[in-house]
């Protein structure tokens, strides 16, 4: 399977949307959707990692769920402008900044 970057898999998405999806759905109409999608990979989360068990029919779809959630968030980056790329490595410098020392220094993590 191939590896793209995330500028690859945002142009990927803005593509599909314009051949296929006709238009993005509204901004507000993606937050809901997200967080509807976050919902069903949180259900399979606590089915596979936690106490609740799988209902009968029901799959452990946990990749096709994450990727769900990763679809939304990058019509929502398209449609604001975020360039995912670049604020992902903008978060990974600032939580390194900001974070150089407290997980070493946190027992808890031990």
């Amino acid at each position: 399977m191939e590896s793209i970057s995330l500028k690859s898999a945002q142009d990927k998405v803005d593509a599909w949307i314009k051949e296929i999806g006709v238009r993005y759905f509204s901004e507000l109409t993606n937050t809901a959707m997200l967080m509807e999608e976050v919902g069903e990979l949180a259900r399979v989360m606590a089915r596979k990692f936690g106490e609740q068990s799988f209902k009968e029919g029901e799959e452990e779809n946990l990749e096709e769920e994450m990727a769900d959630v990763l679809w939304v968030l990058i019509c929502l980056a398209n449609q604001t402008g975020v360039d995912l790329e670049t604020a992902f490595l903008k978060n990974i410098e600032k939580k390194t900044q900001r974070d150089k020392d407290r997980h070493k220094n946190n027992p808890k993590l031990y």
